[in-house]
């Protein structure tokens, strides 16, 4: 059984990306948890209801729109930590620099309480709780964000690998997962998920062409996809789940060196005449493209004599720019192949001039024209020296976000709207989060397609036309946010929600302390050995799914929890209280609410926590591990020293200072720009003067500022996605048995559908399903197969001769069905008489009538229908031959064996072995076979046929 149901992003102009997979056994995969730039706590309203009940996580790329939601449901979810996450390095590291950049630039990604939450708690403040619809939860630091990203488990490119569950899941029962290159972003995923005869292929947002950064999706085999054929893994899945986005854009003629150059034209275009160019990127992953890209280009030109880049100025704005570039610097591995090379030359070189400088610049990331800027400081002073045209040269600033709703793009574009000469190039269509409140980059977009006040165009170098569209004066309202404390009677109303939710987690905390920890992903055999009954574990499940329930009972207008809703806790959590009537109570009812911690061990013995062994001096230098180890003192309750207020930035005044309780991924930008080997200038010594953010409790304040915008638009495509040539071509190649679209607007999902319809259906007589659900609609894709279960008699099982092919063993079995329970009353004695022979039988067949849990059996065939059945039986071939395994076992044999021409396999210069798209292996001799050993063709196929399994019953 397979269902599936997108929870974001699916038909709708939002590139949310979010989906629940349920497998055979109940078992719940939830991949992604995108968000948008309105960050709507109602739109994640069914995956906190889902959250009880859901397994595992996997996450396939580092941008917003796939899992900017994971600190907020780690945040403010009960239960979602215990969930297994799984996603690659490059994911888990960038993906934690866009969180830390994500909360830090807006108050916005904090999210507000729910006004209904707030009215069912707040009985005494009932007109202040209708009117209080701003409050803001409490936003995660630094340290929570670290350790969050930290409990998701890294996996490699095509590593197998089985996961355990969460601890109020049901057994996964061999589930594997597989993560596969998808290019776009730095580590992003094409998930592989096996459960029993489900094979899915989860793709969203993948790109099949080569990059300057990123490696093709590996659809076709290896970095890059260099193949005519779909990899087996990949291919002829169950089910397919695939994006509709970008299947109405063309493919771009000239490819990616064309792009390239369109938008390093349109920069110098808008420099040469001194203005400013504002790129919106993102944060985490596409930034890394832009950047390498016009860093080697000011590069190139820097050594020209007419380069009109060379005196332009080139800056990267974000919050947490240099955590980024650090992250980007230790995993070029997981790059295109032509990074890879470049910094091995660049380390060659540097080997052979070795001493002639300490440090070592040069390398795919290591920036000399790139300027990082992470104050609001210096935004302000850049601004001010480009309305002095202080720099006539010309500047270029990648900033983020690409909604320009919050960030340093917001800042820039009410600073640089009114200048004429300055350019704003989008790289990507804008998303509609919310219809009717188009966000900033949206709305520069709807301006760039209208071209109402007029088209400006530019002549390039090659001869090619560019077209920067003028804004003509457009008034443009640019809305921004920010943070105030609360006062009066919204800040009672806070704290009486906040006792209250804290009394719920608490409640929560106590009923599943008993539950398996999942913090590392190692098997607990002691687990499995347990105790505890079928019953228990139900029960234990039903406690889990019952969480939401508990959660609106404690919410109503009682503050205090009964002592019915806290059952046996109420001898913990309550003073004076001894006596507990456990009569006709049941599970966790019946004995004291003690939570015993289960070893965990593994083949080598229990498992040691590292946390358990610190010296107190390592403790409060917060374990080094990215903020997994909390000291003591830093704990609810514990008072603090006087010298220790550096610990605490979240308390009063709690501003870390300079160098103390700093983190470590936020270094400041004379520190940045030292790392990046740049001068400092008066940018670096400029000094934010805005008043600290408000710290406590605080609600949102939504402002707008009225800007005149006469700068020009441009569009370049860097979205990195698949076009419409690449899904035409890919799709029926790797020829899914069902096909479901999300991830697109209506439109050019329902004309994709469509043509998958047609090209699909011509493979075979049957034509393929191609479903196009809607968000919170459940679609059945299950595979088209019927599985029986019988068991096999003992005569028969002491028959069977086991063939070994890639780690699988294989049989074929002739045998008759007996109507028994179990082996021994179906295969008596051939000896027996006939007449008890029937009637055992008889009696074996009313039993399986009336008990119908009992599984039929397979015993052996009689004599008298031998024959028959060994006619009927076929012998066949079983397995898969790989030329490469092929050309292995015969240089092995002492032959020699090279690959050429396309897909063929040579051996010893005389026999030819190439494999058809049919599977089919033709094997065709040249010249004399035979030197003076056995021939090269008899060994060929020996060969061939060992790696195969040739099953003719048993």
């Amino acid at each position: 059984m397979f269902t599936f149901c997108p929870l974001q992003g699916a038909l709708s102009e939002s590139t949310a990306s979010q989906s629940l997979l349920e497998l055979d056994g109940g078992v719940k995969l939830l991949v992604d948890l995108g968000w948008d730039e309105s960050f709507d706590v109602e739109k994640l309203k069914e995956l906190e209801r889902q959250v009880p009940t859901l397994s595992l996580i996997l996450l396939t790329h580092a941008t917003t729109s796939h899992l900017a939601a994971y600190v907020h449901c780690c945040k403010n979810i009960p239960l979602f930590t215990r969930i297994p996450a799984y996603a690659t390095r490059p994911v888990i590291d960038l993906g934690r620099s866009l969180s830390q950049d994500l909360y830090s630039s807006t108050p916005a990604a904090s999210t507000t309480i729910r006004p209904s939450s707030l009215s069912e708690v707040a009985y005494a403040y009932s007109q202040t709780a209708v009117a209080a619809r701003n409050l803001l939860l409490e936003a995660p630091t630094p340290d929570e964000i670290a350790r969050y990203f930290s409990l998701i488990q890294p996996l490699k490119y095509s590593q197998p690998h089985q996961p355990l569950p969460s601890p109020f899941s049901p057994p996964l029962n061999g589930l594997t997962i597989t993560a596969y290159n998808s290019g776009h972003t730095l580590g992003g995923t094409i998930w592989h998920i096996q459960h029993g005869l489900e094979s899915i292929v989860y793709a969203v947002d993948w790109n099949q062409a080569r990059e300057n950064v990123f490696a093709g999706a590996a659809w076709l085999g290896g970095a890059g996809g260099g193949g005519a054929e779909v990899i087996e893994q990949l291919h002829k899945p169950t089910a397919l789940i695939c994006s509709s986005r970008g299947a109405r854009r063309g493919a771009l003629p000239g490819g990616r060196h064309k792009r390239d150059e369109q938008l390093l034209d349109m920069i110098r275009a808008c420099v040469s005449k001194g203005g400013t160019v504002l790129i919106p990127v993102d944060s985490s992953a596409r930034v890394l493209e832009l950047s390498y890209l016009l860093e080697h280009a000011w590069r190139t030109e820097s050594s020209s004599r007419d380069g009109v880049l060379k005196s332009a100025k080139l800056y990267l704005a974000g919050r947490n720019m240099s955590s980024t570039m650090r992250y980007a610097r230790s995993m070029l591995e997981w790059m295109d192949s032509n990074i890879v090379h470049e910094f091995e030359a660049f380390s060659e070189v540097q080997r052979k001039v070795n001493g002639a400088h300490d440090k070592k610049d040069g390398g795919p990331f290591d920036f000399k024209h790139l300027r990082l800027l992470e104050r609001r400081a210096q935004i302000a002073k850049l601004l001010s020296h480009a309305a002095d045209s202080a720099e006539p040269g010309g500047r270029v600033i990648l900033a983020s976000d690409t909604s320009m709703q919050w960030g340093f793009s917001n800042q820039l574009l009410r600073g640089l709207a009114q200048d004429a000469r300055n350019l704003v190039i989008l790289t990507d269509r804008p998303s509609l989060a919310r219809p009717g409140t188009p966000s900033v980059a949206r709305t520069l977009w709807e301006w760039w397609k209208e071209r109402r006040d007029g088209v400006s165009v530019e002549q390039t170098a090659g001869g090619d036309q560019l077209e920067l569209v003028y804004c003509g004066g457009r008034a443009l309202d640019v809305r921004h946010a920010r943070r105030e404390p609360l006062d009066g009677d919204e800040l009672a109303l806070y704290q009486q929600w906040l006792a209250t939710q804290r009394q719920l987690q608490a409640t929560q905390q106590a009923s599943g302390a008993a539950a398996l920890e999942v913090a590392a992903d190692v098997d607990d055999a002691s687990s499995e050995e347990s105790s505890d009954s079928e019953d228990e574990d139900g029960r234990q499940q039903g406690k889990a799914l019952t969480v939401a329930a508990t959660m609106g009972q404690a919410g109503r207008k009682n503050l205090v929890l009964k002592d019915e809703d806290l059952g046996i806790n109420v001898l913990v959590k309550k003073r004076a209280v001894y006596d507990w009537d456990s009569r006709g109570k049941k599970g966790r009812e019946r004995s004291f609410p003690i939570a015993i911690r289960r070893k965990r061990k593994d083949d080598f013995g229990e498992m040691i926590r590292p946390e358990d062994y610190l010296r107190a001096e390592e403790k409060e230098e917060d374990g080094g591990d990215g903020g997994n180890v909390v000291a003591e003192d830093a704990k609810l309750g514990k008072k603090r020293k006087w010298h220790d207020s550096s610990k605490n930035p979240s308390g009063p005044k709690g501003r870390a200072q300079p160098g103390k309780g700093q983190p470590r991924d936020e270094p400041d930008g004379a520190a940045a720009a030292a790392s990046d080997g740049l001068e400092q200038d008066d940018l670096d010594k400029a000094e934010d003067t805005e008043a600290e953010e408000p710290v406590g409790p605080s609600k949102i304040v939504y402002g707008s500022e009225p800007a005149t915008v006469n700068l020009r638009v441009g569009f370049v495509d860097f979205s990195g996605l698949h076009d419409k040539r690449s899904l035409d071509m890919l799709i029926p190649l790797i020829q899914p048995r069902k096909l479901i679209l999300v991830g697109g607007d209506r439109e050019e999902t329902m004309a994709l559908a469509a043509d998958c319809r047609t090209a699909l259906g011509m493979e075979g007589d049957k034509s393929v399903d191609v479903y196009t659900p809607e968000v919170g609609t459940w679609v059945d894709a299950s595979v088209d197969t019927n599985a029986w279960v019988v068991k096999l008699a003992d005569p028969l099982v002491e028959k069977l001769k086991w063939q070994n092919v890639r780690g699988l063993s294989i049989v074929t079995i002739s045998g008759q069905l007996l109507a028994s329970r179990d082996g021994d009353s179906a295969e008596k004695h051939e000896d027996e008489s006939p007449s008890k022979r029937q009637k055992t039988e008889t009696t074996a067949s009313v039993a399986l009538t009336s008990d119908v849990g009992h599984l039929p059996v397979l015993g052996v065939v009689p004599s008298n229908l031998l024959a028959a059945a060994r006619t009927a039986a076929r012998p066949l071939h079983v397995g898969d031959l790989r030329l490469a395994d092929l050309r292995r076992a015969m240089q092995a044999a002492g032959y020699g064996a090279e690959f050429r021409g396309e897909g063929t396999l040579v051996v010893d210069g005389t026999v030819s072995v190439r494999k058809t798209a049919e599977g089919r292996v033709e094997v065709e001799s040249v010249g004399n076979p035979l030197q003076g050993r056995r021939s090269a063709v008899y060994e060929v196929k020996r060969a061939i046929y060992q790696g195969l399994a040739i099953v003719a019953g048993a």
